[in-house]
């Protein structure tokens, strides 16, 4: 069974629907078009209750299932994220962003169509019993809109059990389903480094103490954390990606700044990362004879989907696309996503769906593929009917 029947029936719909929201992208928790658009189409499509102004533009819609006005029965969450990123769109397709600046450059507008989808699927049939919960959410690129909708409750106020998302994923063939059991991407942390010196001219430098040069070491020296720091087994990236100071060729600046990104799974490696930064910056800025100071903030955790979940969300895509098509044992990225919040609330799983060959996430020539809409929206459908079956 590729796509249930019916949501082959409403493909162009939904193709109407994801076409209209990447027009709107907007980003983090401010999505006032994105949300109206949605809670419209849920209010069109009959859900039972909806619950607007969750992390200040996220809804959960709730359906219940066959002959169960009442709610009765377990609840299972379904996850789509709505934000879009700021980069100018180079696609040049006719439903183009709106918003200068703005587009929907990793798919959320497929993925909150694909969840749109299973809702009309779901509130036309109620094949299930219990309840559904259609978590729409904000802020999944920028401040981790997960982490507040479990942080207002969502999961304790609509009785939530268990917790399933997807992501798109371009140069993987269409409609294949690719995940793993336990850790599937990787915590994200961010540090800043800010050193002053003092500057001076270019052909004096025994008169300064160099940021620049501050900048360089300290740089390098944290490639050694990886290196040197931490057992080879254990995943750890630590890359280093701005380096911003001076102005002129002639002029030693005062100031210096360092960014970049560190993923880890073990908690314990980011504890040793987070120490030897102290110690490299410190140390570094002493050689240099400069001061800096170290600014590092703890982001994501980890995403990690529960075993026996992640099995049966595998066995569902298996009957979607078939088991040919499915890889359930594909192992671990050290990409990050919010969904980690939701996952370390309730027991579930976090799947990806090919979309085939076209521009990576996050490029300006990006866009999703609506042919998969009418696979997830099934992947979604099935899985509550499956996990939830009526007696």
């Amino acid at each position: 069974m590729p796509v249930v029947n019916r949501i082959a029936d409403f493909a162009e719909e939904m193709k109407g629907w994801r076409q209209a929201l990447h027009q709107i992208p907007e980003l983090a928790l401010d999505l006032p078009k994105t949300a109206a658009f949605v809670a419209e189409r849920l209010r069109e499509i009959g859900v039972d209750e909806l619950h607007e102004g969750i992390a200040t533009s996220g809804m959960v819609a709730i359906i219940n299932g066959q002959g169960n006005a009442a709610g009765e029965g377990p609840t299972i969450g379904l996850r789509a994220d709505m934000d879009a990123l700021p980069i100018p769109e180079e696609t040049g397709v006719d439903y183009a962003s709106e918003h200068a600046g703005n587009m929907h450059a990793c798919g959320h507008d497929g993925h909150t169509t694909m969840l749109l989808g299973a809702a009309k699927y779901l509130a036309e049939t109620r094949n299930f019993r219990g309840r559904v919960a259609l978590i729409f959410q904000p802020a999944e690129e920028a401040i981790g809109g997960a982490r507040i909708m479990v942080e207002e409750g969502i999961m304790e106020r609509f009785g939530i059990g268990e917790v399933y998302a997807l992501h798109n994923a371009p140069g993987l063939p269409v409609g294949h389903f690719l995940t793993t059991p336990g850790p599937l991407m990787a915590a994200v942390d961010t540090f800043h480094v800010h050193i002053q010196g003092q500057g001076g001219h270019g052909a004096m430098p025994h008169e300064t103490r160099d940021p620049v040069m501050a900048a360089c070491g300290i740089a390098q020296a944290m490639q050694t954390i990886v290196s040197r720091n931490h057992h080879s087994l254990e995943d750890l990236v630590i890359s280093v990606t701005q380096i911003h100071t001076g102005t002129v060729d002639n002029v030693i600046p005062d100031t210096a700044y360092i960014n970049g990104t560190v993923r880890t799974f073990n908690p314990k490696v980011q504890a040793m990362v987070m120490r030897r930064m102290q110690e490299i910056v410190a140390g570094q800025a002493a050689s240099y004879g400069v001061t800096a100071e170290l600014d590092y903030e703890v982001g994501y955790p980890a995403t990690v989907n529960d075993a026996e979940k992640t099995r049966f969300a595998v066995d569902v895509a298996g009957e979607i696309s078939g088991s040919e098509k499915v890889e359930g044992e594909a192992g671990r990225e050290m990409g990050a996503e919010d969904f980690a919040y939701m996952l370390n609330a309730r027991p579930g799983s976090y799947l990806f769906l090919g979309q085939g060959q076209g521009a990576g996430l996050h490029h300006p020539k990006y866009d999703f593929n609506d042919e998969i809409a009418p696979i997830g929206a099934s992947f979604f459908a099935r899985l509550v009917e499956r996990a939830q079956p009526l007696p």
